[in-house]
């Protein structure tokens, strides 16, 4: 037979118990940055000064770099003015933009474009070498101080309604709750707007 040892006799000594592992606390998460939503944005570009189709052209360059990715465009189109007119006839068309921006610093921007191609404001409805309004902001309402979208006197503008019908013709006008086509039959503006085969 195998000799086997006793069991030893517990001495009643016993190694220091290991305290429980402390749960670490997850440090709380930043949220993450929400990126701000592109915003479909009409705007209205006209020139009859200089080399009119040359500052279509450019302005448009300048508000695809600086502004926002032009998605939409219209063709362009030699309209008499509108207003005052004893001048020479313009050019206009319209492009929908996707930007960021908001309101207001999308009018800021628009007036620095303007101002860059050389416009003065001299008078109400004169001649000028660049004209852009903003038309439409999504469908926001807005009535600001020296801003109004949409744009109050659209729907009386065949040279706006003509280039607009064009590429957004279910378009709904959020104030007056009709499409573009609508407005379009319903404008009373007799002035000539003729669509050119460029754009």
């Amino acid at each position: 037979m195998k000799n086997e040892r006793p069991p030893k006799a517990d001495s009643g000594k016993r190694g220091k118990p290991t305290p429980p592992k402390q749960q670490e606390t997850a440090k709380p998460m930043a949220p993450p940055m929400q990126p701000k939503k592109y915003i479909n944005v009409y705007l209205s570009i006209g020139s009859n000064m200089g080399d009119r189709l040359a500052n279509l052209r450019t302005a448009a360059g300048l508000i695809h770099k600086g502004i926002g990715k032009i998605a939409r465009k219209s063709k362009i189109y030699e309209t008499q003015p509108w207003g005052k007119v004893d001048q020479e006839p313009f050019l206009n068309q319209v492009i929908m933009i996707n930007t960021i921006n908001d309101p207001r610093d999308l009018l800021e921007d628009i007036t620095k474009i303007e101002k860059d191609l050389g416009r003065e404001r001299k008078e109400k409805w004169g001649p000028r070498t660049i004209d852009i309004d903003i038309l439409f902001y999504g469908k926001r309402i807005v009535r600001d101080k020296g801003l109004e979208i949409p744009h109050p006197e659209l729907h009386n503008r065949m040279f706006i309604l003509a280039p607009l019908l064009e590429i957004a013709a279910d378009l709904e006008h959020p104030v007056l709750k009709k499409p573009i086509d609508e407005l379009f039959m319903e404008c009373r503006d007799p002035n000539d707007v003729v669509m050119l085969d460029i754009s």
